[in-house]
């Protein structure tokens, strides 16, 4: 897919430039696709190597998390609840315990460990498959869960606003806590629905009212404050949920009486790895969509959004920040390198850049996750997993932009 994709943008480009050139008479084109080239394979580099910092600093205390038991203390609470919204397992069953660290992990932002955990899941419930290529009820569910971006730190968001000059990184913590749950929740109920789920039990009812009355008194609380205070509140309160997290990192650790430092110098050398490992891909895709926008296809789409919006009478300060919301569902870096690109155009605190980084943050790459998880144990009939899980990300934008509105102006 993204083989594609990468191809469709560097095609389009040249098409556009081409018409540019030979009907408009804009023999510069050339020049500002080259020039394009050049520049964001340059910024590209930048990006990655000034993350290097950030990223060891968060793989370094998430690796303490890890190794002090927050992952397994997160998948006990989640336990009774999957004992009943997954019926068809086992009670004994290894599966039960799989998906919960796989979804505990996504949750702490531990996206290295998430993956063998879920694959491993997978194949523990294809044993439980009496149809082999078809994709089993609880399957389903854990894929929906998987696509519906349940994480609670968003690290890479904060990392690049950062990056990028966003004077208050933190402040879209609040509006992406809201969109994520929005769209975990929808996408639960879909399935629950189609599956016909008992959801009228105690525990799931506790926990779905719980989830519910937490973030409604949250969003009470925000929508109770003036306008002109409520990107401030977020950004107060969510870099006090960021410090809080750090603290608790290395007091489980502390606690547990692990070496600290060394579990963290650990972790941070994996993140040093990492930021080398993305600077193929960030250049890669940055260097695409730059053509795109040089070219004028970019600006294309973005007109046509902003024209439909227009005769519908809907604001449209956020369609610029729309490319990454058709991207994430297809590609995780094409997307990121939209909502990069989006800052770099109109600014990191801009509503836009605002917008896109909270559309990043509430969706997950639908397609890629499906095609791994479900490609691993050959399943090829995936039923109701794919109208769900885009459910959940229609949620989830739709949501981004709401947020967006309520908590930036």
């Amino acid at each position: 897919m993204l083989n594609i994709i990468w191809i469709a943008f560097f095609v389009s480009a040249f098409l556009m430039a081409l018409y540019r050139a030979l009907f408009l008479g804009d023999a510069m084109v050339w020049t500002e696709l080259v020039n394009a080239v050049f520049a964001s394979s340059k910024t590209a580099f930048s990006i990655a190597l000034n993350l290097t910092g950030i990223l060891c600093f968060w793989l370094g205390l998430l690796k303490i998390a890890e190794a002090s038991g927050a992952t397994g203390l997160l998948a006990r609470a989640l336990y009774p609840l999957f004992r009943r919204i997954m019926p068809g397992v086992p009670a004994e069953s290894p599966a039960l315990s799989s998906m919960i660290m796989n979804i505990a992990a996504n949750m702490l932002g531990l996206d290295n460990a998430a993956t063998p955990m879920g694959l491993k899941a997978m194949e523990q419930l294809q044993q439980l498959n009496p149809k082999k290529d078809t994709a089993s009820d609880a399957q389903i569910l854990f894929m929906v869960i998987n696509t519906s971006s349940v994480t609670l730190i968003p690290i890479t968001i904060l990392m690049y606003r950062a990056e990028l000059g966003s004077v208050n990184p933190g402040a879209v913590f609040m509006p992406i806590l809201f969109a994520t749950s929005l769209s975990t929740l929808s996408g639960f109920l879909a399935v629950a629905w189609v599956q016909k789920l008992n959801i009228f039990n105690r525990v799931v009812l506790g926990w779905l009212f719980g989830f519910a009355a937490f973030i409604g008194a949250v969003a009470w609380h925000f929508q109770c404050l003036p306008p002109a205070e409520r990107l401030q509140t977020s950004a107060a309160w969510g870099n006090f949920i960021l410090f809080a997290f750090v603290i608790s990192f290395i007091t489980a650790g502390l606690i547990r009486r692990i070496n600290v430092y060394e579990t963290f110098i650990q972790g941070a050398r994996e993140g040093f790895d990492i930021a080398v490992r993305i600077i193929p891909y960030l250049v890669a895709m940055l260097v695409a969509i730059a053509v795109l926008r040089a070219s004028g296809v970019l600006n294309m789409v973005v007109l046509g959004f902003e024209n439909f919006f227009n005769f519908l009478g809907i604001n449209t300060d956020f369609v610029p920040a729309l490319p990454t919301a058709i991207m994430k569902p297809l590609s995780g870096s094409g997307a990121r390198a939209m909502m990069i690109e989006t800052m770099q155009t109109y600014g990191a605190d801009s509503f836009p850049g605002f917008v896109s980084s909270v559309i990043q943050g509430s969706t997950e790459t639908t397609f890629y996750v499906l095609a791994v998880y479900f490609g691993a144990v050959k399943i090829t009939k995936i039923r109701s997993a794919l109208p769900c899980a885009l459910l959940a990300d229609l949620v989830g934008i739709a949501s981004a932009v709401v947020l967006a509105y309520l908590f930036y102006e």
